[in-house]
């Protein structure tokens, strides 16, 4: 059976990690977050004091990108890869809230997002992979057999985001999570290099109201579709 490329794309908190590490898990592909990477980035800044009040020292950052080595890990306890940095398990701490308030800023850097493109590309290079972000089908992988671009409300996706955390014990606040939401899809869909966008040959998936099960049959129906034309 022929290795295929999967481009998974859309909004925050839709949804999109799981629902392709599932599938990955599924048809025995290798799965890449790279919205992990943007994070992981977005870590090391505020770790290394590159991001004060809100504002990026793009400079210091710039000059940072060649000691960030990010690289993944499967984690046989969860059944899914885990993110590092350096060789330094950040999983959890990537999820984090303060993590999600920097990270879009962060991604919408040029130089940053070249960089990461870059080491997504060779990661993808010999198929049987399912990559999930925001440029995947439209700059990443553009030629990908299959391209999806999920989407839900922001309300619903604010919930999402909400039940996670205060699941991992994190106290957080609805409406703050909501405003994130909003401003991460403003930043994203705006930003001048690489915004989200849905690719002119993707699938459309609306999770809004969808259950898992659902879900995952819609995916396995789409990607047995594409593995036969």
């Amino acid at each position: 059976m022929k290795k295929i490329t999967i481009a998974i794309d859309g909004y925050s908190s839709c949804g999109k990690s799981t629902m392709a590490k599932d599938l990955a898990r599924e048809i025995g592909y290798v799965y890449v977050d790279s919205g992990a990477m943007y994070r992981t980035v977005a870590l090391y800044a505020l770790d290394h004091n590159l991001i004060k009040d809100g504002k990026i020292d793009e400079e210091g950052l710039r000059k940072s990108m060649k000691d960030i080595e990010i690289s993944f890990q499967f984690n046989a306890e969860r059944g899914r890869p885990d993110t590092y940095l350096n060789g330094v398990r950040v999983e959890d701490r990537i999820r984090t809230l303060e993590v999600s308030n920097h990270v879009s800023p962060v991604a919408a850097l040029g130089f940053v997002r070249e960089e990461m493109v870059r080491q997504q590309q060779r990661m993808g290079q010999e198929g049987g992979i399912i990559m999930d972000g925001r440029d995947i089908g439209t700059t990443v992988f553009p030629n990908a057999e299959l391209k999806i671009f999920v989407t839900a409300s922001p309300e619903i996706r604010a919930q999402r985001r909400y039940d996670e955390l205060t699941a991992k014990g994190e106290a957080c606040d609805m409406k703050e999570i909501l405003r994130n939401v909003e401003e991460r899809d403003y930043i994203d869909t705006h930003r001048e290099i690489s915004p989200l966008r849905q690719a002119d040959d993707a699938l459309v998936l609306d999770n809004s109201h969808l259950t898992i099960d659902e879900q995952k049959e819609w995916l396995l129906r789409a990607y047995q579709h594409a593995i036969d034309n």
